[in-house]
């Protein structure tokens, strides 16, 4: 691997390999790096040679090599070199043995590619293996969204079926909520009969009213006629009040019937506004 001239020296890729992953002997690592100093297209092949070895570094699960073994690796490498030195100059050896010549062929000196090749194929197992853990981890992650979709549809479809039996059960107990603090709303309940003039009234929740002044009720006839006074009352301290047959002419309908408040001794024709009114 020295230069020759102004030509930079050879390197083969086996070498370049080797000096990527520094598995090379000391002098030949040497060798190599002084060698790549003045040959750019050796340095390129460098470059993708480690960014090959990188790319499958990082997509393999990375352990930890145990201790010693590189140098082992080093020592194991310096032996097969000498042993391919020793052996070299001995082109052939003959030996004589029962008058026939036999030829023992030197030894070869291992190709250093079977140092990277063991290592690519781990590395190219890695990267297999991790492929598919990764399809099984997606196709586990859907099956389990599978899963809890038909949970949550379940737990739906039971909380449905709980309410509608809740709504339609026969013996449930059916109660409306009011404010609590919401004062009481006055009413008057009036039953009439207008052939006899009778009348009777009930009233709740009134407010009182000052001493000269009453609760007056009034028929409006379906006629259209003036307003017909049917009584005059006041409330107790509870707000209750009633009035029960008071004198009305006969065969009056009805449209409507309302309350005012008027003066203590009542009136002819009702004082606005109208308390309470109903048809």
């Amino acid at each position: 691997m020295n230069e020759t001239g102004s030509n930079p020296a050879p390197i083969s890729p086996e070498d370049l390999a080797l000096y990527a992953i520094q598995a090379l002997p000391g002098d030949e690592m040497a060798a190599v790096s002084a060698a790549l100093r003045d040959n750019p297209q050796a340095q390129q092949d460098l470059a993708r040679f480690q960014g090959d070895f990188a790319l499958l570094a990082l997509s393999a699960d990375q352990q930890p090599a145990p201790a010693g073994a590189f140098d082992r690796l080093r020592v194991r490498m310096r032996e097969d070199d000498e042993t391919a030195a020793n052996v070299a100059p001995a082109a052939r050896v003959s030996v004589e043995k029962s008058d026939t010549a036999y030829e023992i062929a030197p030894a070869r000196r291992r190709s250093k590619w079977t140092i990277i090749t063991p290592w690519a194929i781990a590395a190219a197992l890695a990267i297999a293996c991790s492929i598919l853990g990764y399809r099984v981890s997606s196709m586990n992650d859907e099956l389990d969204g599978s899963s809890r979709l038909v949970s949550n549809l379940a737990a739906k479809a039971s909380h449905a079926q709980q309410v509608l039996e809740v709504l339609n059960a026969p013996d449930a107990q059916r109660v409306t909520l009011t404010a609590t603090k919401t004062p009481p709303t006055p009413t008057a309940h009036t039953v009439y009969l207008a052939e006899r003039g009778a009348l009777v009234m009930e009233a709740s929740h009134l407010k009182p009213v000052p001493a000269d002044k009453t609760y007056e009720l009034w028929v409006i006839p379906s006629s259209g006629g003036a307003p017909l006074p049917a009584g005059t009352f006041r409330p107790n301290s509870e707000g209750y009040a009633s009035l029960v047959l008071p004198r009305l002419p006969s065969g009056v309908p009805a449209k409507a019937f309302g309350i005012t408040i008027e003066n203590v001794a009542g009136a002819t024709t009702p004082t606005l506004p109208i308390i309470l009114s109903g048809e």
